[in-house]
């Protein structure tokens, strides 16, 4: 057996070839590229022969996405992606001064899966429509954390020299387009009390939107509204910060409604979609997040309670002494429970199961924050029930049997 540590950085990758003993039998230095994956098997060839087998090669690299990583599965290696926390605390055996190279960490990493690869899992292997999906799913929820930015940045603005324009936009949502054109098109408080009520029916008309006319009169009213000014200059420069932001939040409504069509698109074409779809509290945005996040390779979570250790959703005990607590799991993929916490909430309206169960954990007086996520760690159990017997979601079957109300986590 021979192992890889790849410490990789933007443009090169540090690697370390040792043998099955720990002994170093290579250190190179490599680039990106299709020029820089070809060393690797040729250190591989001088060191472990013509008759060495793919799958005894283990690589350990602290990421398991990008073109290098799959370029190393196709190759056929054992290729575990570690976490960059886990290496720096075993980097910690060898020194305590803190003291880094890009060589000593290529050693390490070298170390980490010859002596403790058994504690970690191999990148998983998801299809490439599942990877797909991720790519496009992640995106879409980024440029929506990017947009919620973007919002609060304007809300603090408007709050400075325009209030009045948090209130006249309020049933509108400040982050719809047309509310944000009304906002460009009279940026100041002087400019917003000038807007005439066919002006200000115009927009939300070409919106589509319903009863326009009294929220015209409502806008109009608002906007109408005496206020503490500042001096012309002052305004004027908060009025261009306004109206810079409220334009970006235009394109990114437009970029996150066209990614929207591509997420749902790669999810209905999974063959898992159906499975998800059938889960309570999950539509095609939020199904296409968790299978992106869970992945589908079948062989990834040995059990239910893996799946619900890598959501984030089971508890964890910590015991010392004569202490014993039972905490939530704050190290975790955070979109991942981002999407469950959604899952678990919907459900509570389209699952009387759900309900039921949410009632009992509030009856044993858990807190608003961890009986949710006791009814996401429930659901997560039952979408890995049905994903490993290829079967849809059924409310009596899922509900059935109850088990002892798990420990809640403060």
């Amino acid at each position: 057996m021979l192992l890889i540590g790849d410490d990789w950085a933007e443009d090169h990758h540090d690697v370390e070839v040792q043998d099955g003993a720990g002994r170093k039998l290579a250190a190179a230095k490599l680039p990106e590229g299709v020029e820089g994956i070809a060393k690797p098997h040729e250190l591989l060839a001088k060191h472990g022969g013509k008759d060495l087998n793919a799958a005894e090669v283990v690589v350990g690299i602290e990421t398991g996405r990008g073109s290098w990583v799959q370029a190393l599965i196709a190759s056929g290696y054992q290729v575990y992606a570690i976490n960059p926390r886990q290496a720096a605390r075993f980097k910690e055996r060898y020194a305590s001064s803190g003291a880094k190279s890009d060589k000593g960490d290529a050693h390490a990493l070298a170390d980490m899966v010859r002596i403790d690869r058994d504690q970690m899992h191999p990148v998983a292997g998801d299809s490439e429509q599942a990877q797909a999906l991720k790519v496009v799913a992640r995106t879409h929820q980024t440029l929506i954390w990017e947009r919620t930015r973007a919002f609060q940045r304007l809300r603090s603005t408007l709050r400075e020299y325009f209030p009045a324009a948090l209130n006249a936009y309020a049933d509108l949502t400040l982050t719809s387009t047309d509310a944000l054109e009304l906002l460009i098109k009279a940026p100041t408080p002087a400019a917003g009390a000038k807007l005439t009520r066919t002006q200000v029916t115009a927009v939300p008309a070409r919106a589509r939107r319903h009863h326009r006319d009294a929220k015209a009169a409502t806008i109009q009213t608002a906007l109408r509204e005496r206020q503490l000014g500042l001096p012309e200059p002052v305004t004027a420069a908060y009025a261009a910060t306004a109206t810079a932001h409220a334009r970006l939040i235009i394109a990114l409504n437009e970029r996150i409604a066209e990614l929207e069509g591509q997420v749902k698109a790669h999810f209905l074409a999974h063959p898992d979609a159906e499975i998800y779809l059938s889960m309570p509290g999950i539509a095609e945005i939020t199904g296409a997040r968790v299978l992106a996040e869970f992945g589908d390779d079948p062989t990834r979570y040995a059990s239910a309670k893996a799946r619900k250790n890598y959501a984030g959703t089971s508890p964890i005990t910590r015991a010392s002494g004569k202490s014993h607590t039972v905490q939530a799991r704050y190290v975790r993929n955070n979109r991942l429970a981002d999407a469950l916490q959604t899952q678990a909430f919907s459900a509570l309206r389209a699952s009387p199961g759900a309900r039921r169960y949410y009632d009992k954990q509030r009856a044993r007086e858990a807190g608003y924050n961890p009986a949710p996520r006791q009814v996401g760690n429930r659901l997560v159990g039952i979408l890995h029930g049905c994903l490993k017997t290829r079967t849809l979601y059924d409310e009596a079957t899922a509900w059935s049997h109850h088990a002892h109300p798990e420990p809640h986590a403060a």
